[in-house]
């Protein structure tokens, strides 16, 4: 079967949350079809990604995205019902391209909202749309977190986004979420539209428990820190809740491990305890050293990477319910769940004076991955729906 997958990135190197999903997908599918991917470039290291996929045996073909200039490009859709999500990844040239390569597609497969606009106009090939998580209600959380003017801006996008979504979703053969509540979301909202789920998994041979090498109050975050979650998530904890936590035990250090952190986060590095290290080639090198990883989410959907991977490690973690939920797991088995600034004090607190506690409630979170996040596992279900799509083209 032949495949044509869009991704707003390509999928390539599995170095952060998005491709490490669409690497995972793309590799899996590979083994028994042929896979076309059609991606967007966002800097340089995207072009060179492209390039490392096509040496592996892709076909792959990048537009480049200008993110800064596309969101200007894009604000005078403010003025009509169009998205700006669709305005900023707008491109006539992958839009053309999408339609030549789908002539000789059996499938098409798209990740994400923003890329599901060039779907539509397929109408005569089965598809696929992988949302992960509803962008909607992303923005829906922003305006939430946000006062004017963002605010009004991101209940726009909510609410023009969830009208594409929803012409999207029935308009293909399959949705596809990684969690149940986003499955559940999407149902009661897009009623009679056929979804599935599709966990992320985490690489287990790669993600193991260090042996005991952790440092004593090291508690560590690792995430893209341009990322809007993360960097709010990041400033409450740097500010609200490590000065508390240092207060008993002055010794305590926080280490924020991710590239592209925003002016904000790089000042935080200023203060007492906080290191921020930018970019690093191997985020295991960080997880190593932590006795804790912390993911103070206040704003999240679908499954956090940086929470399976701790778990991976052995790690033990505190997160918000945002940020756990996704896991399916257990509070105080697989992971503490802490919501306020007070409650991760003391669940903090009292996993940094436990530390046979603490490590007992690792080991869990390792047995709990191994369980139920193995990536071969994870990907079985769309496997057998494109082999149900694959019998539909044969039939016709």
């Amino acid at each position: 079967m032949r495949i044509l997958f869009l991704s707003q990135r390509v999928p390539y190197p599995p170095n952060r949350g998005d491709k490490i999903t669409t690497w995972r997908l793309v590799e899996r599918l590979a083994r028994r079809h042929e896979v076309r991917i059609l991606a967007f470039a966002h800097d340089d290291g995207d072009v060179e990604a492209a390039r490392e996929l096509e040496a592996k045996g892709f076909a792959t073909s990048v537009f480049r995205l200008h993110p800064r200039w596309d969101r200007i490009r894009s604000l005078p859709l403010l003025l009509g019902s169009t998205p700006l999500t669709l305005g900023v990844f707008g491109s006539k040239e992958l839009e053309r391209a999408t339609l030549r390569q789908a002539r000789d597609a059996d499938l098409l497969y798209a990740y994400s909202s923003s890329m599901g606009a060039f779907l539509l106009p397929c109408e005569d090939k089965p598809r696929i749309m992988h949302f992960a998580e509803l962008d909607s209600d992303k923005w829906r959380q922003y305006a939430e977190k946000t006062g004017p003017p963002m605010r009004w801006i991101y209940r726009r996008e909510w609410r023009t986004l969830f009208r594409f979504e929803e012409r999207l979703a029935h308009a293909v053969d399959e949705n596809v979420f990684c969690t149940p509540l986003e499955e559940a979301i999407f149902q009661e909202r897009i009623p009679g539209a056929s979804s599935m789920v599709l966990r992320n998994g985490v690489d287990l041979e790669m993600y193991q428990p260090a042996p005991e090498q952790a440092e004593p109050d090291h508690l560590v975050f690792v995430g893209v820190m341009n990322y809007y979650p993360n960097v709010d998530g990041c400033l409450w904890f740097a500010r609200e809740i490590l000065p508390r936590l240092r207060e008993r035990r002055p010794e305590l250090r926080f280490t924020i491990v991710g590239s592209n952190p925003t002016p904000e986060i790089e000042k935080l590095g200023a203060l007492p305890g906080v290191t921020v290290t930018g970019f690093v080639d191997d985020t295991r090198d960080w997880l190593r050293k932590a006795f804790l990883s912390v993911a103070p989410l206040r704003i999240a959907r679908g499954i956090q990477n940086k929470v399976l991977e701790a778990m991976a490690m052995g790690l033990p973690v505190v997160g918000t319910t945002s940020a756990t939920q996704g896991v399916g797991g257990e509070d105080g088995r697989d992971f503490i769940v802490a919501d306020s600034a007070d409650h991760q004090v003391e669940a903090i607190g009292r996993l940094l004076e436990a530390a046979e506690e603490a490590r007992a409630l690792g080991r869990r979170g390792r047995a709990f991955v191994e369980e139920h996040y193995d990536w071969e596992r994870c990907l079985d279900p769309i496997e057998r729906r494109v082999d149900a799509l694959a019998t539909r083209v044969t039939a016709s």
